[in-house]
């Protein structure tokens, strides 16, 4: 018997995060034959291609999901009802939710999967929410996707322990997947493909390179990496440190004024800190591979898939010790106190000027890389829909 998946496709534009989470997700999904059918339920029209094979609904909501989980947003009743008429409607077996923050309540008792991601905004609600209330509308949401949710998925052990610890479900009702890069991350020894990248973003020949790849939402911590840059390039005059991620525009409650006003602090350091801004994903796996290493300084991430994407690379990862990096990163990179910028700047320092060890790091990355696929995510995540039905 073919089973019926309704999905939540209202991250689907967005992307990275959770949109890359949904696509990749249900990309490798549709491709297996395990007894399943999916129907994705969007908020509007979709921007990017649909699998083959997947079906749609448009429930044609007012406001796009991006703008009504920003840190200000929020979906208003109508939109709501709007979308759960038609998740509903669809007489699915299961419905999934694959990301907590576009979560709407359903009318219907069709049993639902919950994934959450993180437990960033209960752990950090001053860095995400602009308000009290904002945060108040959050807690009401987490709340109802916990209580109408038969089980809940996450993307890594870390997570699925703060989850029990701090929103009081169950462990033996989380089941954890994992995520993975796509092909457009591999490996680059291709020089003229190379010195193209570093020329795209005015990097010279000479340069060390040290990425960054993700938002500026404050527990991301990227003003920590830009205040350790003095002392980095006290040590190693010829570092670089390249910031890739949307500089404008974006909706979530960001602290990129703050982050160019210190960069722009240290004379010296200010001439070494190049912000992209959003990149395609082909120039940033050819950055990635140029990089001596990706910095990923964040307070907290529920999995950290810019680590996985720059490991699939070959390039090393300084990393956080922090939540889900450590499980992440294994022994693929160097782990630092995202508190302490000195604790930064010893790492990136001793990666840059230690070639044995970033040649050493760079080969366990490659290794550590095949953990994490999209194929495993997609096994992980029907054997929790078959537990979810199984109850």
């Amino acid at each position: 018997m073919t089973l019926h998946i309704g999905i939540d496709g209202s991250a689907w534009d967005n992307e990275r995060g959770f949109g890359r989470f949904t696509r990749s997700l249900v990309t490798a999904l549709a491709a297996r034959d395990t007894g399943f059918r999916y129907t994705l339920v969007f908020d509007r029209a979709p921007a990017l291609p649909v699998p083959a094979g997947v079906a749609t609904v448009i429930a044609g909501a007012q406001k796009s999901m991006t703008e009504a989980s920003a840190g200000a947003g929020a979906r208003g009743g109508a939109d709501m009802m709007t979308l759960s008429r038609a998740a509903s409607g669809l007489g699915a077996d299961l419905y999934f939710f694959p990301a907590s923050y576009s979560f709407y309540p359903m009318l219907s008792r069709v049993p639902k999967l919950v994934c959450i991601h993180d437990t960033i905004p209960e752990r950090f609600p001053d860095l995400i929410f602009p308000t009290k209330k904002n945060f108040r509308l959050w807690q009401v949401k987490s709340w109802l996707a916990r209580m109408q949710a038969r089980r809940i998925l996450t993307v890594s052990e870390a997570s699925a322990k703060d989850i029990a610890e701090m929103l009081g479900v169950p462990r033996g009702r989380i089941d954890v997947t994992t995520e993975g890069a796509d092909a457009t991350f591999r490996p680059l020894k291709d020089p003229a493909r190379l010195a193209a990248a570093r020329a795209r973003h005015g990097i010279g020949a000479g340069d060390k390179i040290l990425t960054y790849v993700g938002g500026f939402n404050r527990h991301k911590n990227v003003l920590r990496l830009i205040e350790a840059m003095p002392a980095i390039l006290a040590a190693v005059p010829e570092a670089r440190l390249a910031i890739v991620g949307r500089t404008t525009g974006d909706r979530f409650w960001d602290n990129i004024d703050e982050l160019k006003a210190g960069a722009s602090r240290d004379a010296r350091a200010s001439d070494r800190i190049t912000f992209t801004g959003e990149i395609s994903d082909a120039d940033m796996a050819e950055l990635l591979a140029a990089s001596e290493a990706l910095v990923f300084p964040s307070l907290y991430e529920g999995f950290g898939l810019p680590a996985v994407e720059a490991m699939y690379c070959g390039t090393p990862v300084l990393a956080s010790d922090r939540s889900s990096l450590p499980e992440v990163v294994g022994d693929a990179g160097l782990l630092f106190d995202p508190t302490l910028s000195e604790a930064l700047a010893a790492a990136a320092i001793r990666l840059l000027t230690e070639p044995g060890l970033r040649a050493d790091l760079a080969e366990r990355a490659l290794s550590r890389a095949r953990e994490f696929t999209w194929q495993a995510s997609a096994e992980l995540t029907e054997a929790s829909f078959r537990r979810t039905l199984a109850r």
